[in-house]
């Protein structure tokens, strides 16, 4: 990984704000994430631009970064602490990737045994306004890692087992010490030997590959709250990819989208559309009938009604999540003037105008 300082990296200032730091890291993360990115020098940007996000979204790395540079950052942490309590899944839910333990999938820093949890996941759900009318169930296909049922997660193939690490002696890490002048400095590396696991596997499952985990494609049932709003964002727990070492699954995330409607525009919970009717129409006065998303209704149009006016019709809106009731739908009336007329039409319409 290249030492080019943190700001340059993220394309800011030295005195960017949280914000601005946040906007640049989710910019170039979506850009050269592995997953989305296949070039050959994508992985190692992720890796340099996650890092420097690591430290300077921190606010106790960053003070010692503008203090003493990245040398100083390494004095104090390990790589595994740098990305401690980063939360990188902000950026990536709903993108169709993976994205929990990004430091763990690319530095080896305590991958393994110290592997907390499983890999998160993020899935994109389309829900029309139909959908929101009341609670609904879509069903929808993930694909994720579950524990192998050859080798129950061991890894091993049947009438095996995996041995411990002799290199790191089961702890997936080993230390690394260097000396320069009176410093001493210390570093937490995953083991080459490992690869962060703690253990060995001689005699692979011939299912995964020794991975202990197997890609499946699995429907899992989403219930839709009514009255989601667009850009919700759904947590069902344990529904992401396996835990390695028996540690629990990750989480699937995911966020609903509601698709535009043909008739009908939302606002809040409020469901606006239009109707058209002529200029005697409006003059007069009518009757209409009004689409919802509840069925037809009929709205009375009263005389002198006016281009662009609004009728509401109360609770035929979308149900307002946590509250009792439902929004209304408003009518916005286009008059509609005739471009042709008969001649007869126009002497009544002059009559009209000589006796307003």
């Amino acid at each position: 990984m290249s030492g080019r300082d943190y700001y340059e990296v993220l394309g800011v200032q030295k005195g960017a704000s949280k914000d601005e730091i946040k906007n640049a890291y989710r910019k170039l993360a979506l850009q050269f994430h592995p997953d989305r990115n296949k070039s050959p020098e994508a992985e190692e940007r992720f890796k340099e631009i996650s890092e420097a996000y690591a430290v300077l979204s921190d606010d106790e790395k960053r003070r010692q970064y503008d203090s003493y540079g990245r040398e100083g950052v390494y004095q104090r942490y390990s790589q595994e602490d740098i990305f401690r309590g980063t939360d990188f899944g902000e950026f990536f839910r709903g993108a169709g990737f993976g994205f929990n333990d990004v430091f763990a999938q690319f530095f080896g820093g305590g991958v393994g045994q110290r592997q907390s949890r499983g890999e998160d996941l993020g899935y994109r759900l389309q829900v029309s306004l139909e959908d929101l009318v009341e609670k609904s169930n879509k069903e929808i296909e993930v694909s994720r890692e579950e524990v192998c049922a050859d080798c129950n997660g061991t890894g091993a193939s049947p009438g095996t087992s995996r041995q411990k690490c002799s290199t790191c002696g089961g702890l997936g890490q080993v230390q690394k010490v260097q000396s320069a002048g009176f410093t001493r400095l210390v570093r937490v590396m995953a083991c080459d030997t490992c690869h962060g696991r703690g253990y060995v596997v001689e005699s692979p499952c011939s299912h995964c590959g020794g991975e202990g985990v197997a890609q499946r494609k699995r429907r899992i049932t989403i219930a839709v709250p009514a009255g989601a709003e667009d850009g919700l964002t759904l947590r069902l727990r344990g529904e992401g990819n396996a835990g390695l070492n028996g540690t629990p699954a990750g989480d699937l995330y995911v966020e609903l989208s509601v698709a535009p409607h043909p008739i009908f525009t939302r606002e809040g919970n409020d469901i606006i559309v239009r109707a058209k009717i002529t200029a005697v129409d409006a003059m007069l006065g009518t009757e209409l009938k009004v689409p919802t998303l509840y069925g037809d209704v009929k709205l009375s149009v009263p005389h002198g009604t006016q281009p662009g006016e609004r009728f509401p019709i109360r609770n035929k809106g979308l149900p307002k999540p946590g509250h009792w009731g439902r929004g209304s739908e408003y009518v916005d009336v286009d008059v509609e003037v005739p471009k042709n007329l008969s001649g007869t039409q126009k002497e009544l319409l002059r009559r009209f105008r000589e006796a307003a």
